[in-house]
Order: C-alpha cells, then structure tokens, then sequence
C-alpha cells in the first residue's frame, strides 16, 4: 500500500488548547474567542469531564467560532465526535484509539495528532502513516493534568526532534519563556493549557508567543 503523504504544517506557533476542567480567568467561550482574537491557528477541546452529548452541543458551539477565524479546530481523544461535529481532526493519546483506526473514522482528509512522552514513541509515530503530526512532553511540570509522564525537558525535545520528521508541538508547563526554549530546540508549534486560560490577556499573549523569532533548531 503507497503511504500516505505526509503533507501537515503547523499554521502558526501556537496550539490552544482549552479545556473544561482547567478553571481560568474567563469562562470557555471568552477565552476561546480572545484566543481566536489574539491569533491562534489551531484550537483542540479537552474535555474529559464532559457526557459525549456535552461534549459534541460544546464542540459544535466552538467550530463555527474556529471557521470564522479560519483556525483549525480538533477535538481531544474522541474521533467519533471530531467526524460528527465537523472538526477539522482528531488529537489521540497513547491510551486512545490506534491512529490507524481513528483514521477510519475520521477519514483520509481529517488531521490526526498523537501524544508522546519518550523517544520510543516518537520512533513509533514517525512509522505510522496515519499520523500527522505529534505532541511531545511534558517538557516540565504541569498543573493541567494528573496523570503525567515523566518530565522531558528541553535536552528531551531536541532529541525527539532529531528522532522524526513529523511536525512537532511541545507540550507541558511552558510559559512564555520556555516556549522561547522550546521553538529554538526544534518544536514547530507550543502547546498550552493553563497559561492562556490563565492569563491575563490571552489574546495580547497569543500576539506576544506568534511574534516570537524563527526556530534555530537543537
């Protein structure tokens, strides 16, 4: 079977990510549209503590805001919701559904990201064509979730950018500093979670963390 090409690029250098369990400074939708405001190309939901009908009336609340934007937006772990609700692709973690099989749900066009916390992983990913990009961390500690990995750091990113030539988001703990760290290690894009919904201008943040200068590589 011919692999399929890979052909995704990060729109921008941040990846939002809101979610209904993190509490922060305004509710979900203000800071999704502060977010969309500010820049951000690429929005995921996360919400683990949501019924499948609640989570699909929100995401079909925060797609139109996305396509407005012209932001991608992707749903966290649940391919059946992303393909329902029109999203434009699938986040999935090491426990979720093989990318292979998300990808029969999804379809050929949907964009599929895969969470990875090790070297060994990011090899695996790079192996599988259903995959089209990947989330590397946590590069430090992190509040946002509970079940966390070991801490990777920024030695650990540049050896998993060296380890894949699929397009690359850390992830975990990074402020504005780090993600500076982070993108000049090699990362294509910054994940974040609990420092945009917690910031005081997520928008005037999302500028700040867009404007930042190209990536220098490890």
């Amino acid at each position: 079977m011919t692999p399929r090409p890979r052909r995704f690029r990060f729109p921008g250098r941040v990846y939002a990510i809101v979610d209904t369990g993190v509490r922060g400074r305004t509710s979900l939708l203000e800071l999704t549209a502060a977010l969309l405001e500010g820049g951000v190309r690429v929005l995921q939901l996360r919400a683990k503590d949501l019924s499948t009908r609640e989570l699909c009336d929100l995401a079909r609340t925060l797609r139109p805001l996305c396509t407005r934007r012209e932001a991608l937006f992707l749903v966290n772990d649940r391919p059946d919701v992303a393909r329902l609700v029109g999203a434009d692709g699938v986040h999935l973690g090491q426990s979720d559904l093989p990318p292979r099989q998300a990808r029969r749900i999804v379809g050929e066009e949907a964009i599929i990201g895969l969470s990875t916390h090790n070297l060994a992983q990011v090899r695996e990913a790079d192996r599988l064509d259903s995959v089209d990009y990947i989330g590397f961390g946590p590069l430090f500690a992190t509040t946002s979730k509970s079940d966390t990995e070991a801490c990777q750091g920024i030695e650990g990113l540049r050896a998993a950018r060296s380890s894949t030539s699929l397009p690359l988001t850390a992830i975990g703990g990074l402020s504005a500093d780090s993600a500076a760290e982070a993108l000049a290690a090699g990362a294509d894009a910054v994940a974040m979670i609990g420092a945009l919904a917690r910031a005081e201008d997520p928008a005037a943040l999302v500028r700040a963390l867009e404007a930042m200068p190209a990536q220098t590589g490890g």
